[in-house]
């Protein structure tokens, strides 16, 4: 009779995120006043996010040219992605 043995290891695996993208990275987190929406900057009040500025290149919109947000860049390169009531939404 033959006898199989089998081993059980206990491992965790992680999905592969650069710490550069992760949200518990601090230049990520909407706890910091460059995320922040009380921030000007990222303010839906600010002239450069409102939807009614043609002209801005901020403004996100949707395949009908509704805007649905706006994105402001960050320093990093990035940018952060507000809803059209400044709620952030996410960043890349």
């Amino acid at each position: 009779m033959r006898y199989f043995i089998v081993l059980l290891f206990s491992t965790t695996i992680h999905a592969g995120t650069a710490w550069e993208d992760s949200p518990y990275n601090w230049d990520n987190s909407e706890h910091n006043w460059d995320n922040s929406s009380n921030n000007w900057e990222n303010s839906p009040n600010n002239w450069e996010n409102n939807s009614n500025n043609w002209n801005s290149d901020r403004i996100i919109r949707d395949n009908s040219g509704n805007p649905t947000g706006y994105a402001v860049p960050k320093s990093d390169g990035g940018a952060n992605i507000y809803d059209l009531d400044g709620n952030r939404e996410g960043y890349y």
